[in-house]
């Protein structure tokens, strides 16, 4: 096996070309030829994440988000590029494009959340769902809602508004997207998941009568890293693969 062609499976299911214009995923350090044996997933790439896969002895690390966002203008010591670069060790990174991906961040948060007739709530670009919607098997109150996706997703804690009706449709967008509560109030959601929220949208939220349920952008994403490697591991079977310990959901509850 070598690094590029797990890249191009990736890209097959999750083409890379398909990421929004602010993003910066696929093969961010390494090269396509790097033979691979042992595979790390992880939510993101850390220097704790580059450390465990130098002890398991990984030549690759696949990531959700990417390990090299903006451009570097110093490559300091100690670094997650610096050390993956020190050790040999290859980074892939799929982010927007596994968000809108068949299968991939939106839709395993809809299988997570027991949602039915899941369609598409907005579109990124023609084919690109950038959000989705569902519905209940039963009818929730805000309350008994907010603490079904507690369960659902294993957060410590959440937040969430009340948006005082019973909810039955659910939109949804993993990681950073209650600005799309809108969608969801037009398109006849009474709830609304994602994984961060300003205050401003919380106060939009239940003025428009939105149960919108904040629940982390750790808990709605690094839901996806288990299939993903499943599913990496249905295709390579002779790969090792490993979900990461280290990575961890660094906000702490109290």
């Amino acid at each position: 096996m070598i690094t590029g062609e797990i890249y191009n499976f990736i890209d097959s299911f999750a083409p890379f070309s398909s990421a929004m214009s602010f993003d910066n995923p696929g093969l961010l350090v390494g090269s396509p030829n790097t033979p691979v044996k042992t595979v790390l997933f992880a939510l993101d790439i850390t220097p704790a994440v580059v450390q465990e896969a130098k002890t398991l002895e990984a030549q690759l690390i696949i990531s959700h988000h990417p390990v090299i966002f903006n451009p570097l203008k110093q490559l300091k010591k100690g670094s997650a590029p610096y050390l993956l670069a020190q050790y040999g060790i290859d980074a892939i990174c799929a982010h927007t494009n596994l968000d809108m991906a068949a299968g991939g961040v939106n839709a395993v948060l809809a299988e997570r959340l027991q949602l039915s007739n899941i369609h598409v709530l907005s579109e990124y670009a023609p084919g690109l769902p950038e959000a989705l919607m569902g519905e209940l098997i039963q009818d929730r109150t805000p309350l008994e809602f907010a603490q079904q996706v507690k369960r659902q997703l294993g957060c410590d804690g959440l937040r969430y508004t009340d948006g005082q009706r019973k909810i039955h449709t659910v939109g949804l967008c993993s990681g950073g997207g209650a600005d799309l509560l809108y969608n969801a109030v037009n398109k006849g959601c009474e709830g609304f998941v994602t994984g961060e929220s300003k205050h401003n949208l919380l106060i939009d939220a239940e003025t428009l009568h939105l149960t919108l349920v904040d629940a982390g952008h750790f808990s709605t994403e690094d839901i996806v890293m288990q299939p993903l490697m499943s599913r990496i591991s249905k295709r390579f079977p002779q790969l090792n693969c490993m979900k990461s310990v280290a990575m961890h959901n660094p906000a702490h509850v109290i």
